[in-house]
């Protein structure tokens, strides 16, 4: 079944419903496969419709019961038919619309329906009729009058683009559906995998990189050589970090942790090889560092590409001799630590630059595990927010709570560029702003996540100029916002649109859309 309450947040189908109304003065009404419609409430007096006609029949109860029976009756012919779009006299006989059929592997879920315009200048004989009508219905006649004076004639060309946009709207609310539904029963099949592990420690996910991470972290668990985790920030290094200790021969010592960006060199110095006294002001006493505190254990050095390359060196040595000097003493002390490292930045760069010794490099990246960021492993997205669910709602003493549909999907398009730790952070927000409301309405999400997307897309239509261009323009816009959210996969862009993969390849060639052309405009 499709969601139509849903449909109204789209906004390629928002900007059509525009198109259609700008140019044409046509009302589009959403019908189920009932023939109810979907997309218009009685009891919103102040609604404005865009055709003159609509206006004078909906006010007036029976002329809108006698509009809606008809929509009805036109959406049974459309069950009955074949073709994906069809013109119908409209209910009051001189005026024509346009029905388009909404279907899902040839299942009639409903149509669109557009009303109203003239096919030619309505006959006197015609007019009368459809007065009399209304009088019938409620609807004086000056109404009537005034409303048929401001009725276009359309031309055949005009036509043709009117039934292409209405199917248009209508191929819009089945992708969608589709699209909606391939996510659920994506988001089923994860849950019900079996065999797939769920989490490994304290890390949650069941996607495929997660896997590759999970097997990786089995394969060196049992291990003694340093590892080097590389992942953007906020993505849960530590976390592994901590995985690799705890499932190592040394869980029973020390895991010790240190952020290498939080100190300036002389403080890193002190606290990772400690200090004798005296050694500089304020030494008062002997001090152990880090590495002593870890021995027989475990020392993560987390955002180590932000370390001096004067530290880059004494560090070097503890790994190669396992041996270091505290500050201000002349004593070797031996150590027996594991190193895990971990930065977010490219330390192959930072070689070229200088920045970061080579040798150094190679002794910290005996094993290398890259963590994948949110976006790419966004099936995670609702096993992590059903952990972060249950466990905020246990601390804060709250009745379990559940993301609505529509906010859920908004977590899906969203990048989630400070990964884990944002996801985490807006699940707890939203906890403490839904109240006692179990369940999570996307107008309670963080403003950048509900409006994520919005800028990128078409602001506005065009109302003036040659329709033939306006479509272009459109049809430009839809395959370059398409090729930047499928990560320009052509196929599956192609299947979206309901056209051949060839097809779109000249498209894109026509417009310029090509991904060097596009990140050289995007760079300017």
């Amino acid at each position: 079944m499709i969601n139509w309450e849903e449909l109204k947040h789209i906004h390629v189908i928002r900007k059509l419903e525009g198109v259609l109304a700008q140019w044409f003065h046509t009302d589009i009404f959403f019908v189920d496969e009932r023939g109810v419609v979907r997309n218009y409430d009685p009891r919103d007096k102040q609604r404005e419709f865009k055709n003159p006609l609509t206006g004078a029949l909906f006010f007036k109860e029976k002329a809108r019961e006698a509009v809606l029976k008809a929509i009805a009756d036109t959406n049974e012919k459309m069950f009955k038919s074949t073709d994906p779009t069809m013109t119908f006299a409209g209910p009051l006989g001189f005026e024509t619309v346009v029905v388009s059929r909404v279907a899902v592997d040839n299942e009639f879920l409903g149509s669109v329906y557009a009303f109203s315009y003239l096919d030619n200048p309505a006959t006197a004989e015609a007019l009368a009729k459809a007065r009399e009508y209304c009088k019938e219905l409620g609807v004086d006649a000056a109404a009537f009058d005034g409303a048929v004076a401001q009725m276009r004639v359309l031309a055949e060309g005009e036509k043709k683009y009117l039934c292409e946009l209405v199917d248009l709207v209508a191929e819009e609310i089945v992708t969608f559906h589709t699209e909606i539904s391939k996510r659920e029963e994506r988001i089923s099949a994860l849950n019900n995998q079996l065999g797939n592990r769920y989490s490994y420690d304290s890390m949650i996910g069941k996607s495929k990189p997660m896997q590759e991470l999970y097997t990786m972290l089995d394969k060196i668990k049992n291990s003694e050589s340093t590892v080097l985790v590389n992942g953007e920030n906020g993505t849960g290094k530590e976390l592994i970090a901590r995985a690799i200790h705890f499932n190592s021969p040394r869980k029973g010592a020390q895991f010790v942790t240190v952020n290498c960006s939080a100190f300036n060199e002389n403080l890193l110095d002190s606290e990772l090889f400690g200090h004798v006294r005296g050694a500089f002001t304020g030494a008062i006493r002997d001090k152990k560092g880090l590495f002593e505190s870890a021995d027989k254990g475990t020392l993560f050095l987390d955002e180590i590409g932000d370390m001096s390359p004067t530290m880059q060196v004494k560090l070097l040595r503890v790994l190669q001799e396992g041996t270091l000097t505290p500050v201000g003493g002349t004593e070797q002390r031996k150590v027996d630590v594991r190193v895990v490292a971990a930065t977010n930045r490219d330390l192959k760069e930072m070689i070229e630059q200088g920045a970061f010794r080579e040798d150094l490099y190679y002794r910290i990246n005996v094993i290398n595990l890259l963590v994948p960021p949110l976006r790419d492993r966004k099936e995670d997205i609702p096993v992590l927010v059903d952990h972060f669910l249950a466990r905020g709602c246990k601390e804060k003493n709250v009745p379990m709570k559940q993301f609505a549909k529509r906010a859920l999907e908004k977590f899906f398009d969203y990048p989630w560029p400070g990964n884990i730790r944002e996801l985490e952070n807006e699940v707890e927000r939203v906890i403490v702003l839904s109240a006692e409301d179990p369940r999570v309405a996307v107008d309670l999400l963080s403003q950048r996540i509900r409006d994520f997307g919005e800028n990128s897309k078409v602001q506005g239509v065009r109302v003036a100029g040659k329709l033939k261009d306006a479509l272009e323009e459109l049809e430009k816009t839809m395959i370059r916002e398409g090729l930047r959210r499928t990560n320009w996969n052509k196929s599956r862009l192609a299947k979206e649109l309901g056209i051949s993969r060839a097809g779109l390849i000249m498209k894109v060639e026509k417009y310029g859309l090509d991904k060097r052309k596009m990140a050289r405009g995007d760079a300017a």
